[in-house]
């Protein structure tokens, strides 16, 4: 009968194997129809994923159009049907999420600086964030009177220069100041894009002292600002910056070998205030009052403990989350916690993916450019895979608690930690390697010590210490939390530190990143048996990153930093007193995790004080001639064209003459303004993979351009 009806929907035309295939899916969904829901925020996130991916408006246009006809053959389908109705739904809602984002960033649109400018202004400031681990501060400024410069700005200075510094107070500053820099290499950090979503139009460096307003010393610092300061007091180094990191979401006091550590032993989760934190304090206050009040007889038998207890917990949440500065997973943290307290005074049951789900979609609607960032998609990962892991019935029946001695009790709880770790290290593999092209080994094993140190250990001694700190009492607990720092430290560094400890990868392309999400997203979130057709998919994914090959040559945006795969399999720059920033860049889209060397100390090349000349690649066809610039003295055209016809590419961060021609590809400063910086694939078959592409439209790519008057004064050289 079904088949029949969808040959009469569709006239004359009959396709009976499409209308087999047709009807099992639709078996499939009704045996699944508790959790088809599930997949609204994925269909939202994938209209708002599509924005990011295409380039532009006519690419949106058209997206949306087949949207619609999807929605619209759902329908033609039959509403009446669940396919058809998820089809309908599904297809709507992802155009739901293009319109969004796309709304989103043309609503938040806010001027850009259109080149790097040094200046004096006066300006209020917003924000302040102490980086004391490097000696700096950033602040967050908006100047005054100033149509030549973005409405808000980002600063960074010493933190002598800054001292005393607080929100709200009105400063003036010389500054150096350019646009917000775009990733300096393919795949790398775009902060141009969340400057963008920030409304932050320039980045620069203050130069010189600030002068500050008359009734500066009248403003206190704001709370966040005093506890971080409060807890470093007490607990010093990196162990205090950790510990003001769980109580404030303050990272800045964290020393960058330390922050380092934490990302490669698989543990900085902890460092950024998410479901464990916000669990912690949630449970924690409810415990606490519900034993408080239940000391009041009144109160016990009038039923109202839980309904109290659960509204104070609610509000420690909020509270919570808005003291370490709402971040996304802060806020998905919260949301959950405040579903779960609903659903534990209804008596239904609380943990569940449609919670995730609910926080998900929750998230998306007010943020949805956080779903391009890693926060989002590690924190929404992690829960969906617990969760799911622990909807599993053998899973169930293996931790379901029962009559059995201590140590048995004790060890199936230890396994289902180190199950869980493992589900969840796995889980977010790929994103990390697709972020930051690096993922720790490790963190299975380093978590079933850190996780249970830091909720049961750490956090509990802060809260007492805090609140003893109130009556002077304080010390025997930041005592306990700052030796339990420094192991939870130690315990980082033996785990970064162990061979084989870091899996890094090279820039890869974007769709095999969103085959594998796709991938383990049918995997967690179906029940029935095709959830495992979501298995082949993942491991198809996996395998593109994997097979990537590491590229030949890397050029920064700027022209200034090249580093070049060596025969032995390592890498090594041209200029070896590249800054540290430079090299962890180029280090990600390598996908190395060593020391660079230096191409002058190579036997196969030859450097003068001008050019590096060198041979790189394979045997035959696929060995090349590189000559790469790195000085600044000028060099006429005449004399360079014999050295630049030898060479089939040469690099450059200067304009070449135009008698400068390689045999292959010729790099300078015109090509790199339009490309970024490069990745170069040499071989039979060379290619290039490039930084910006072609025909983006984005907005920040286009910025609102600044009226310019004489105030501001154009500099070749970018802030730093």
């Amino acid at each position: 009968m079904a088949t029949r009806q969808l040959q009469i929907s569709f006239g004359p035309l009959r396709f009976p194997a499409f209308f087999r295939l047709f009807d099992a899916i639709e078996a499939r969904l009704e045996a699944e129809r508790e959790r088809v829901a599930l997949w609204l925020p994925v269909a939202l996130g994938g209209g708002i994923a599509a924005w990011f991916a295409l380039p532009g408006e006519m690419h949106w246009t058209g997206a949306l159009l087949i949207l619609c006809a999807v929605a619209l053959s759902g329908y033609a389908i039959g509403w009446h049907r669940r396919a058809g109705r998820a089809m309908t739904i599904a297809a709507a809602t992802a155009a739901m999420g293009l319109l969004l984002i796309w709304t989103r960033a043309w609503w938040i649109a806010a001027p850009v600086l259109a080149q790097p400018v040094a200046t004096e202004f006066s300006a209020e400031i917003e924000r302040v964030e102490p980086l004391p681990a490097r000696g700096q501060m950033r602040l967050v400024v908006r100047p005054h009177a100033r149509t030549d410069l973005p409405p808000r700005v980002r600063l960074t200075l010493r933190t002598e220069q800054g001292a005393g510094l607080v929100a709200g107070e009105h400063i003036g500053v010389r500054a150096r100041l350019m646009p917000p820099p775009v990733a300096a290499l393919p795949g790398g950090y775009d902060f141009a894009q969340r400057a963008w979503f920030d409304r932050i139009g320039a980045v620069g460096t203050v130069l010189g002292p600030v002068a500050r307003a008359p009734d500066a010393g009248a403003r206190g610092a704001p709370l966040r600002a005093r506890l971080s300061a409060h807890v470093q007091s007490r607990v010093p180094g990196s162990a205090g910056g950790i510990a003001a990191a769980l109580v404030s979401g303050d990272r800045g006091a964290i020393s960058d070998a330390d922050a380092e550590a934490m990302r490669r032993s698989g543990l900085a989760h902890l460092l950024s205030i998410s479901g464990l934190h916000v669990t912690a304090v949630v449970g924690f206050t409810m415990l606490l009052l519900m034993r408080l009040l239940a000391l009041s007889e009144r109160l016990a038998l009038r039923g109202v403990v839980m309904v109290a207890s659960a509204a104070g917990a609610a509000l420690a949440g909020v509270g919570y989350t808005w003291l370490t500065g709402a971040e996304v997973p802060t806020i998905r943290s919260c949301i959950a916690a405040l579903l779960v307290l609903g659903a534990f005074l209804l008596g239904r049951e609380a943990i569940t993916l449609r919670l995730v789900a609910a926080g998900a979609l929750l998230v998306l609607l007010w943020r949805p450019e956080a779903l391009a960032g890693p926060s989002f998609q590690l924190s929404f990962a992690a829960v969906t895979a617990i969760i799911a892991l622990h909807e599993n019935r053998r899973v169930q029946a293996f931790l379901a608690r029962r009559e059995e001695p201590w140590v048995l009790r004790f060890g199936r709880g230890v396994v289902g930690l180190l199950l869980t770790g493992l589900i969840v290290e796995a889980t977010l593999a790929p994103i990390a390697l697709f972020h930051f092209h690096k993922a720790g080994l490790y963190g299975a094993l380093a978590n079933v010590i850190a996780i249970p140190l830091t909720t049961f250990v750490i956090m509990p001694a802060e809260a007492l210490a805090l609140l003893f700190d109130s009556v002077g009492a304080g010390a025997p607990f930041w005592w306990v939390a700052d030796h339990a720092l420094r192991g939870l430290i130690a315990l980082a560094h033996a785990v970064a530190d162990a061979p084989g400890a870091v899996a890094t990868l090279p820039v890869f392309p974007s769709w095999g990143f969103g085959v594998t999400i796709f991938g383990g997203l049918w995997a967690l979130l179906w029940r029935t048996g095709w959830r495992w057709a979501g298995v082949p998919l993942a491991l198809t994914g996996m395998a593109v990153l994997l097979m990537q090959p590491r590229p030949d040559l890397l050029v920064t945006g700027d022209g200034r930093h090249i580093a070049a795969a060596m025969p032995n399999g390592d890498y090594a720059l041209l200029r070896d007193r590249a800054g540290e920033y430079v090299r962890d860049s180029l280090s990600e889209a390598a996908g190395y995790d060593l020391p660079f060397a230096a191409i002058a100390d190579n036997d196969a090349a030859t450097c003068n004080r001008d050019f590096c000349h060198w041979e790189q690649g394979g045997e035959g066809a696929g060995r090349r001639t590189i000559l790469a610039s790195r000085g600044r003295d000028r060099i006429e055209g005449a004399e360079m064209a014999a050295a630049c016809a030898a060479a089939d590419v040469v690099i450059s961060e200067r304009w070449l003459p135009r008698e400068c021609v390689a045999r292959w590809l010729t790099i300078d400063r015109d090509s790199l303004e339009t490309s970024g910086g490069l990745a170069i694939y040499l071989g039979a078959e060379p290619r290039v993979a490039t930084a910006l592409r072609p025909g983006d439209r984005h907005p920040w790519r286009i910025p609102h351009q600044l009226s310019g008057n004489d105030e501001a004064v154009p500099t070749d050289g970018p802030a730093r």
